[in-house]
């Protein structure tokens, strides 16, 4: 019995353990949690950045002149129906 006793033991040691940690607010606030926008990219980006960016590009008139030609509707629905027959 004592083996088993041993293999018992050998066991709950190999078992992982978990504890509970506190939780690192320190008022009930959400917004706490948060780090300064400011200091990051991505979704946590200043929100006011986006009003800081420049407007559209407007290309001059020689490359304007020189892009293709939009295509009539009735091009596009030819092609459309085209490609999904």
């Amino acid at each position: 019995m004592s083996d088993n006793n041993k293999k018992q033991e050998n066991d709950r040691k190999q078992e992982p353990s978990f504890n509970i940690l506190p939780h690192p607010a320190n008022t009930n606030n959400p917004a706490d949690l948060n780090n300064d926008p400011g200091q990051h990219g991505g979704l946590q980006a200043v929100a006011a950045s986006a009003y800081n960016a420049k407007g559209p590009h407007i290309p001059s008139g020689p490359i304007a002149e020189s892009l293709e030609k939009p295509k009539s509707r009735e091009k596009l629905r030819a092609e459309a129906k085209e490609l999904n027959s």
